[in-house]
């Protein structure tokens, strides 16, 4: 067998993620390799952590990006900041608040499980009932944007819930950093994990995250080691502590962290209140021609997320049929329903660069030409 270099088609990659990525971005991406301990880098690597403080709306000094996916970020905040026997409370209305759940059972936590349908969003005065009903809980744990069903829940409201009750939060916005509202330090929220392959629209594999001066003193008030060493926040410090102070943890992806700068850098010029009117009006958009051919919408449209827009299958439709006729005819991907929504609905994604009115009028076009064959 003869094997030749890996050239990919042109995807246009309309999925729950990754996203399309801007040629800027790319190119950035194969700039030459530098030493990760090089000066100019750990120049770089402060700039980035500027970016992501801007992007996270955030002043949180440990604002840093974990050399590992989304996954990764979710398991660093909730190794770092769980203690065996500890008391969480998970919200959970979709699969990644389920991974929430696992998370803390890993983590010798205790679980508390708040509920909500799939396609709602978390309901407030749930979380509030169960903050009454555990006062010996130390953390809340919800999903800000929910990847498997397209809801968005109100991370102000219970971030604020939180801290009056007196815990801190772990929060999902690996899909909403960059694409609707996320105000880390407005809305007191203390532990923020995010993914680079969404609404920032940059290669998969970074997720950048954002602790609370009260999430950093829980770390490093910990009696028990950190489970993961490479995760141990406590040893990560000092490798994004600064030119001069900079100690070795591990080598870090340094192409890839190239093109993060790129996309942050792209978000701060656009702005970030654009960026998040462009996803809403790009969303309103596919919205006006996915009605008219007919498609329902998984989630009631006060709690939709723009960038993620789950519809429900029309039956007697063979929806991996659909999908594989739109990748192999029209290079487009449009992604199938997790979990409970399997074989039932679809995941549109208006991502970061992918979030543009020909991504919109292609997707529109070859739906209507599929389902009419």
């Amino acid at each position: 067998m003869t094997i030749q270099s890996f050239i990919p088609p042109h995807r246009i990659l309309m999925g729950p993620g990754p996203s399309d990525i801007s040629p800027q971005v790319l190119q950035a991406l194969s700039r030459p390799t530098v030493g990760h301990l090089d000066p100019l880098f750990i120049g770089m690597m402060d700039e980035l952590k500027q970016l992501l403080k801007y992007a996270f709306q955030t002043d949180n000094e440990f604002t840093i990006a974990v050399s590992a996916p989304g996954s990764a970020g979710m398991e660093t905040c909730f190794v770092n900041l769980i203690e065996p026997g500890e008391k969480v409370i998970v919200c959970r209305n979709g699969v990644f608040g389920e991974r929430m759940r696992e998370n803390v059972v890993r983590a010798g936590g205790v679980v508390e499980v708040v509920d909500d349908e799939w396609g709602a969003p978390v309901s407030v005065d749930k979380v509030e009932q169960a903050l009454k009903a555990n006062p010996d809980a130390k953390i809340l744990a919800f999903v800000h944007a929910e990847t498997s069903t397209g809801a968005c829940s109100d991370a102000e409201a219970l971030g604020k819930l939180a801290k009056q009750y007196g815990l801190l939060t772990i929060v999902d916005a690996v899909t909403s950093l960059g694409g609707v509202p996320l105000k880390v330090d407005e809305w007191k929220l203390d532990a923020v994990y995010s993914g680079s392959q969404k609404c920032l629209s940059c290669v998969p594999g970074l997720s950048p995250v954002t602790f609370s001066s009260s999430a950093i003193e829980k770390i490093q008030s910990r009696t028990t080691p950190v489970q993961s060493w490479f995760l141990d926040q406590s040893l990560v410090l000092g490798y994004w502590s600064g030119e001069g102070k900079r100690s070795y943890h591990h080598t870090a992806p340094v192409n890839s962290l190239y093109a993060l700068h790129e996309s942050l850098l792209l978000l701060k010029n656009e702005g970030l209140e654009n960026a998040w009117q462009r996803h809403r009006d790009m969303h309103n958009k596919l919205k006006s021609g996915l009605e008219k051919l007919g498609f329902e919408f998984v989630v009631e449209e006060a709690s939709r997320l723009p960038q993620l827009n789950a519809i429900y299958i029309p039956e007697g439709i063979d929806e991996a049929k659909i999908r594989s006729h739109l990748l192999e005819t029209y290079n487009l991907e449009i992604g199938a329903g997790l979990g409970a929504l399997a074989g039932k609905a679809w995941r549109i994604g208006l991502m970061g660069y992918g979030a543009r009115p020909e991504n919109v009028a292609l997707c529109l076009r070859a739906l209507e030409e599929s389902l009419t064959q």
